[in-house]
């Protein structure tokens, strides 16, 4: 423990630091520089057998930017999270019964350990800091940044660098570490190429993309080399302090579509994964498999189900009624998930949950509608729907412009699936609510 503490007072002290270096760098250089950012308090909520538990957040965000030259800007944003009250989620309490029995609890030096537990601790971090620069034929983005591919909206096939949280598709994702170049083709073409390092040169990531035009209708191809883990979420390694994990490499070749149908809105997004491991990966993870199996139980594991090759599709449409409601349907499809939820396993949610993979369900279909109260006012709903197992959410909501950069948000959500199923009961209903103060 006194190990962890000073690793996390490292890393204060060195986000500190960073600060103090950045500002003086900038204003010695800098022809303008702009400080903006939030604050985000925000309390959520669940029932959990018979028990309400809540967690509380207070979240800091401050965004610099610096037009340093017409060819340099620089870019920066720094988060501060604190977490109060239920700091401890154990996953399996959401999971049906069948499944929590695959898991295993860890004894080590005559105390058992849980590892499915989630905790929410104290964050202080860099989420972004690039660099990009202007040159006649080409724009070069260097650093930390926000990496946002695709064109659905609560699901996308073709982003490999983010997952979205369904109850707010919309919040903002991370920052990742990468190389970035656009060129521009004329007559509305573009190519983006992203190389993303990595431990070593032939795991790297790296993403081609071809943009255009054609009528009304913006459309892209892409290849993607993306390095990529599983989780074996049966046995958890202690020497490398967490779950056993294959290392694959994915090959996609994907596209999307965006425009305008017969008044409506509409896009389509799609992507084929073709998965790859080589002999020396598999073999060292059959005798990590067997090694840690042989240590915890004396039940002999068979090895995590792992697809060869799958795709994914997303197809949507939204529409504006002249009285200013909005509707909205998205269709996902992903092979790699199943269409029995009697066949999910511990695998199965903790990979979606780890974020390794995007869905636990093949077929969903998610809708929205929303509609202004008044000006400061917006009502609305989404419903995302299981076609595979038959389990529904629902998740009423409204946002309230309080004052002038001063916006309150309400989040509820219903489960009302069967137990084991994608959106079961025992996931727990609650809600959330979020306050965000621009200045």
């Amino acid at each position: 423990m006194k190990i962890k503490r000073l690793a996390l007072l490292k890393r204060k002290i060195a986000a500190i630091c960073i600060v103090l270096l950045l500002f003086p760098l900038i204003n010695a250089t800098a022809r303008d520089l702009d400080i903006f950012g939030y604050f985000e308090p925000q309390l959520m909520g669940a029932e959990l057998g018979g028990h309400f538990y809540q967690l509380s957040s207070n979240k800091l965000r401050i965004d610099l930017q610096s037009r340093i030259s017409d060819m340099v800007m620089f870019g920066a944003n720094f988060d501060y999270i604190t977490y109060h009250g239920t700091t401890q989620w154990n996953v399996l309490d959401f999971l049906p019964e069948k499944v929590r029995a695959e898991a295993r609890m860890i004894s080590y030096l005559g105390m058992e350990l849980n590892p499915y537990l989630l905790p929410y601790e104290d964050r202080q971090f860099l989420d972004n800091a690039y660099l990009k620069l202007t040159f006649k034929y080409a724009d070069v983005t260097i650093g930390k940044q926000q990496l946002s591919l695709g064109t659905g909206y609560a699901w996308n096939p073709t982003d490999v660098f983010n997952q979205k949280e369904l109850i707010d598709p919309t919040y903002e994702q991370p920052g990742h570490n990468a190389f970035r170049l656009d060129v521009p083709l004329g007559r509305g073409f573009r190519i983006t190429s992203i190389y993303a390092p990595s431990e070593k040169w032939e795991d790297s990531d790296v993403l081609v993309k071809v943009k255009g035009r054609f009528s009304h209708f913006d459309f892209s191809v892409m290849g993607i080399q993306k390095y990529w883990k599983y989780s074996d979420t049966r046995v958890f390694n202690l020497n490398h302090n967490n779950f056993l994990q294959l290392k694959t490499k994915r090959q996609i070749g994907g596209a999307d579509l965006v425009g305008e149908l017969f008044g409506l809105g509409v896009w389509l997004e799609y992507a084929y994964n073709d998965v790859k491991t080589n002999d020396a990966t598999m073999s060292t993870y059959f005798l990590e498999l067997e090694k840690l199996t042989s240590l915890i139980s004396s039940v002999r594991l068979s090895s995590m189900e792992i697809p060869d090759t799958y795709y994914e599709l997303v197809a949507g449409m939204d529409y504006t009624f002249d009285f200013q409601s909005y509707i909205m349907f998205e269709f996902y499809r992903n092979t790699s998930a199943k269409t029995d939820h009697k066949t999910y396993s511990l695998n199965d949610w903790m990979q979606y949950l780890l974020a390794e993979k995007k869905a636990i369900a093949r077929d969903q279909l998610y809708a929205y509608v929303q509609h202004p109260v008044t000006d400061f006012i917006n009502i609305g709903s989404s419903a995302i729907y299981s076609i595979s197992d038959g389990s529904l959410a629902l998740v009423p909501m409204i946002t309230y412009n309080i004052f002038e950069n001063v916006d309150l948000s309400l989040f509820v959500n219903y489960y009302l699936g069967d137990e084991g199923t994608a959106y079961a009961e025992n996931l727990g209903n609650g809600g959330m609510v979020r306050a965000k103060v621009y200045f």
